[in-house]
């Protein structure tokens, strides 16, 4: 029990989900920066297209997604980012991508 009062009651429940929905929305910020690095534009980026469209289906405020492509586009002095791929084999013959 979380307390005694119905405000306590929500509080409690109202916690969990917020952290809940931070955790999500964080993961999402940062897919959407490491997408927008490649390019700012949804027109021309379908990284950062699909990225938008699942933090939209995941209830993600548009001034969030906003923040995080302009921190992205805003950082002409950091590294640049380059996708790699690795493939190798695991034990028993499993390949691994």
């Amino acid at each position: 029990m979380s307390g005694h009062s119905k405000w306590h009651n929500i509080q409690a429940k109202k916690g969990k989900m917020d952290a809940k929905r931070g955790k999500v929305f964080t993961k999402i910020g940062k897919e959407i920066i490491m997408a927008a690095k490649e390019g700012a534009s949804p027109d021309t980026n379908a990284k950062l297209r699909d990225v938008i469209a699942k933090a939209k289906a995941a209830n993600m405020p548009n001034d969030n997604i906003n923040r995080a492509i302009k921190k992205a586009a805003g950082d002409s002095n950091s590294a640049d980012f380059e996708e790699i791929v690795y493939e190798g084999y695991g034990p028993s013959g499993v390949a691994v991508i």
